[in-house]
């Protein structure tokens, strides 16, 4: 049946400094990693501390997910609407701003006012923004720590929240979030849950449900130095990679240099007197040694000695980042301490973090079934990529990284680990790996197993030599090419002792995928080894191929390759509907390119009859519905395709180029298919997350194989 009006779910606050902007931003992202249909909306905006820029949860929300909530109405023009008296036509545009927030959801999260000094009255504006949007109510508290009296405090403020939204009898709350959870709770959301019930009388007396608990992450407040430096207002001597580093901590140095290396550790901001040139060369012989501060900070009137930068040149293309103030020491010190924990609304990366944190600790399940919304009802791109994560943790895979001194790698493999996406082997020297690891401030679970090819490469060089005897490869040759770490990865690979490989962020494509040609080969039956890409679309996951594998297929091949797609797309939850792009539709138009699509589309046919294909279509009416019953009425898929096959490389690439730019379309791969054995091709400007991804997905296909 239907929906008249989509669930709505009003977060409040009951009390300030809850984190109300992460929480609502994390429920969002769990409900959509569900497959629920969800949408956002801000009714009243505020600024934070003075601040100038885009109201935070508006604009976050439009940059990190594809949806557009309307802009909110300021929080200066609703205090002079109630203060006149006009509170009811400030509902009326509350409605209509929601109204213009949430067409075609299932659910929408609807967050509330903060409790601030300058507005006392946003307490009572709550239950009237909950009431007039039918909205059912999410209480948002902070546990400040494990004491009775922390866990008292809670109770009262929650306690006071629930008497101002109408009491829990007959009322639309429907349970609370508990933000910033102490370490000592320990994490999982059952265990603090325990802990609360036990220690809060409210939650067993009233049966009151807490819907998802948030441990303390320090990682998650850390600012990047840029954000140090427009708070500082310094002046940038060597910029460095301050807008990717991130400040766990800072130390005022004053001492003799070696009273001070306990301070030269990893994610430190350094602040010291213009004039210490000794701390100034101590640390930049600590940077050149791997050890990423997050910055210096030279303080005072005074000016550096001159020839001091260019002295530590090797330190400063490290990436180091050095800055320059004209407070002294003690008051840029006390200054970096009263720095505001809010993030800058250019950090993208910490808020869509913080929100992938606050998802996994929100039970998303029991809110999709109070609501009545479907539960992986679609393939939304968080949808697709909880999937991913889901299906790989299943598989429980061991996967080969030739990279294992890569930092992105590292970390990586460290995120598989704790996540349990896979079982990561890193191939490199062991001291080297550590030495890295500890410089980017990472710590190797135990579950990552670390390689060094200098102990194996010999057992391998018979193996190998067995593998193209019939190519007459001599143990010299064998060994000359085990001492590439991609080809020594692909053999254990072949020999069954790891079930899949990911390599690219440091070599070129060639480089993976010709040892996994001469060595692993094709599957039976596979004449081809091709490409797709997960083209992430608002709504919906789109498979494209091959856009990065083979420049002109002829027929027998772009069959291969949409047959290939297709099991690819089945295996990872996407509906496959399989398009043969051309420039033409059906029987309209002549010529070789579309007559090699025509063909292509009767092979597919003949040898999977069980595929939903069809070809040739143009990409329109592929995509798009009502083009669809103009130029394909009586195609079986027009309109509704989710697996698109270009005719060559050429178009291929260009259009999930062309669409992954300017439509800001995440895309996942290339993602190889038709080998025996799964391995993958990185970007080598992969980002931490894409190779978390891609070895989600190479688990995902050795579990199929």
């Amino acid at each position: 049946m239907n929906k008249i009006a989509p669930y709505t779910l009003f977060l409040a606050p009951s009390g300030s400094g809850v984190g109300l902007t992460t929480l609502a931003l994390g429920l969002v992202r769990a409900l959509d990693v569900r497959g629920v249909r969800v949408a956002f909306c801000k009714p009243i905006g505020q600024t934070i501390n003075h601040d100038q820029g885009p109201e935070r949860s508006t604009h976050f929300i439009r940059a990190i997910t594809q949806l557009n909530p309307a802009n909110p109405i300021p929080q200066e023009e609703a205090a002079r609407l109630i203060s006149a008296g006009e509170e009811e036509q400030l509902m009326e545009r509350v409605v209509a701003l929601f109204h213009e927030s949430c067409a075609g959801a299932d659910v929408v999260v609807v967050e509330g006012i903060v409790h601030s000094q300058d507005w006392p009255s946003a307490a009572s504006i709550n239950p009237a923004l909950a009431q007039t949007l039918s909205a059912h109510v999410i209480l948002a508290g902070k546990l400040k720590g494990d004491s009775p009296e922390d866990f008292a405090d809670f109770e009262s403020r929650m306690e006071l929240s629930i008497r101002e939204f109408g009491g829990l009898k007959d009322s639309k709350i429907l349970g609370c979030l508990i933000n910033h959870t102490p370490e000592s709770l320990g994490q999982p959301l059952e265990e603090i849950r325990s802990a609360v019930l036990q220690r809060c009388p409210l939650f067993g007396r009233t049966k009151f449900p807490i819907i998802g608990t948030i441990p303390e992450h320090s990682e998650l407040s850390a600012p990047r130095t840029v954000d140090i430096a427009r708070h500082l207002n310094a002046t940038i001597l060597h910029e460095g990679e301050m807008a990717t580093r991130r400040v766990r901590d800072f130390t005022l140095l004053a001492r003799t240099v070696p009273n001070m290396l306990g301070a030269f550790k990893p994610g430190n901001i350094l602040v010291a007197p213009a004039d210490r040139a000794d701390v100034f060369v101590a640390a930049a012989m600590a940077a050149v040694n791997k050890t990423a501060f997050a910055g210096l900070v030279l303080t005072g009137d005074t000016e550096l000695p001159s020839g001091i930068l260019d002295l530590c040149r090797p330190a400063l293309e490290t990436g180091l980042p050095v800055l320059k103030v004209s407070t002294n020491s003690w008051q840029t010190a006390n200054h970096l301490s009263r720095m505001s924990t809010e993030v800058p609304a250019d950090d993208i990366q910490r808020i869509r973090e913080s929100m992938d944190f606050v998802a996994s600790h929100v039970d998303a399940v029991w809110l999709a079934e109070k609501s009545s919304a479907p539960v992986e009802a679609r393939m939304s791109p968080a949808a697709f990529c909880y999937k991913i994560v889901e299906l790989a943790k299943q598989a429980r895979k061991r996967i080969v990284l030739p990279e294992g001194s890569e930092p992105r790698t590292i970390r990586a493999a460290a995120l598989c680990a704790r996540r349990g996406i896979a079982r990561c082997i890193l191939l490199g020297n062991r001291e080297e790996i550590l030495r890295v690891a500890k410089g980017v401030e990472v710590e190797l679970p135990p579950e990552v197993e670390i390689i060094d090819p200098a102990d194996v490469r010999a057992k391998y060089i018979g193996p190998l030599v067995e593998m193209r005897r019939h190519k007459g490869l001599t143990h010299l040759d064998a060994a000359d090419f085990l001492e590439d770490n991609v080809w020594l990865g692909t053999v254990m690979l072949a020999l069954g002792e790891v079930d899949g490989l990911v390599s690219g962020a440091l070599h070129t494509s060639a480089n993976t995928i010709r040892p996994a040609l001469q060595i692993i080969k094709t599957k039976p039956g596979t004449r081809v080894v091709s490409s797709i890409f997960f083209m992430c679309l608002p709504d919906q996951v789109l498979v494209y191929g091959d856009c990065a594998v083979n420049p002109d297929p002829d027929a027998e091949m772009l069959a291969d390759i949409a047959i290939q797609s297709a099991d690819s797309a089945t295996k990872l939850g996407i509906p496959a509907r399989v398009a043969m792009i051309s420039y033409s539709t059906g029987e309209s138009g002549q010529g070789a390119d579309v007559d090699k699509v025509r063909e292509a589309t009767r092979i597919a046919h003949a040898k999977r009859p069980d595929i939903l294909l069809d070809g040739p279509l143009q990409y329109d009416a592929a995509a798009i519905a009502d083009v669809a019953a103009t130029k394909a009425p009586d195609s079986p898929l027009a309109g509704r395709a989710t697996v698109f096959i270009f005719p060559d490389l050429n178009t291929g690439n260009t259009t999930y180029k062309a669409v992954q730019r300017s439509a800001n379309v995440i895309s996942i791969g290339p993602v190889l298919q038709g080998l025996n054995r799964p391995v993958n091709d990185l970007s080598r400007g992969s980002l931490v997350e894409d190779i978390v991804y891609t070895i989600a997905i190479t688990a995902v296909q050795a579990r199929e194989d």
